[in-house]
């Protein structure tokens, strides 16, 4: 291995492509893989090199950075990969995936030979192309050399959470974190609703809370991109938002707990998404308000 590791990234949407640029400028040998090569063809200018398939990219790879959809989407795309894998690799597995299917994960790396990280992300694309997400980590002592350079080009901080990845402490955590946020941001979005609905100023409301224990900089932020029309390109999109809500329901079932408020943001989610704002801002939530609106 080069004093700099060479990594694979599967999956450039937008945070995907934004840490693949990040591991470039840290002068990383970068080979980057979409399904839709489209999202992948723009990083070629930031010196990345683009594959036609996930075997493809990974061959070679020190680190795997796996960036998609989802937990099935993970798995279906390593299985790809299989042929261009190789014992020792390690495995950097960024996606949301919940917790179930991060023990599957898990289980392939070992058949596989892989060193797994279970290694999901915290924030949105403003802080991902600043290299400035939250790294939540965990995974072996053993292979951290390799891994640490990765997370400190994408991520200000990286918070291991234990030396197991197969046990997703760093997962469970990222749903605890994603709970929060997205019952703030489906708040966000009813109170200006409601303020709509009642001919309330939003701007009232502000500085009614201004200064306050309810002020908060989230509130503001999002608030401004639905009064402003800043909708696109989104931050974190809706229908990820939704994918995020179900899995932090799930994840409470299957613990014996019932969150109620986040099986409501998701159901908003979808209703957004219905109208036609899945890839927009996940505060565009706000339009489940408004079942005629789009």
């Amino acid at each position: 291995m080069t004093d700099q590791p060479t990594v694979s990234v599967l999956g450039t949407g937008i945070m995907g492509a934004a840490m693949a640029r990040n591991l470039c400028r840290a002068g990383m040998s970068v080979r980057v893989w979409n399904r839709t090569r489209e999202k992948a063809e723009p990083l070629a200018a930031d010196g990345a090199r683009v594959a036609g398939t996930p075997a493809e990219a990974v061959e070679g790879a020190d680190v795997v950075l796996t960036m998609l959809y989802d937990g099935h989407t993970v798995m279906g795309v390593m299985r790809e990969a299989v042929p261009g894998l190789r014992s020792g690799t390690v495995w950097a597995q960024c996606t949301t995936a919940g917790l179930e299917l991060t023990g599957d994960l898990a289980a392939f790396a070992r058949e596989h030979g892989l060193v797994f990280y279970d290694a999901p992300v915290l924030g949105t694309r403003q802080p991902a192309e600043d290299g400035k997400l939250t790294v939540l980590a965990a995974g072996p002592e053993a292979g951290r050399e390799t891994v640490v350079p990765v997370f400190d080009a994408v991520g200000a901080k990286t918070l291991w959470t234990g030396d197991d990845g197969a046990a997703a402490s760093a997962g469970r955590l990222k749903l605890v974190a994603n709970s929060w946020v997205l019952a703030a941001t489906a708040a966000t979005g009813e109170v200006l609703a409601l303020a709509k609905a009642l001919g309330v100023d939003p701007e009232r409301f502000f500085e009614l809370v201004e200064g306050g224990p309810l002020d908060m900089g989230y509130l503001r932020a999002k608030s401004a991109l639905v009064l402003e029309d800043r909708l696109t390109p989104a931050q974190f999109a809706v229908g990820t938002a939704e994918k995020d809500a179900r899995l932090i329901v799930e994840a409470g079932e299957g613990a014996g707990v019932r969150l109620d408020v986040a099986a409501a943001a998701a159901e908003r989610f979808a209703r957004a998404a219905a109208l036609g704002h899945g890839d927009e801002d996940m505060v565009a939530a706000y339009f489940a308000s408004f079942e005629d609106e789009h």
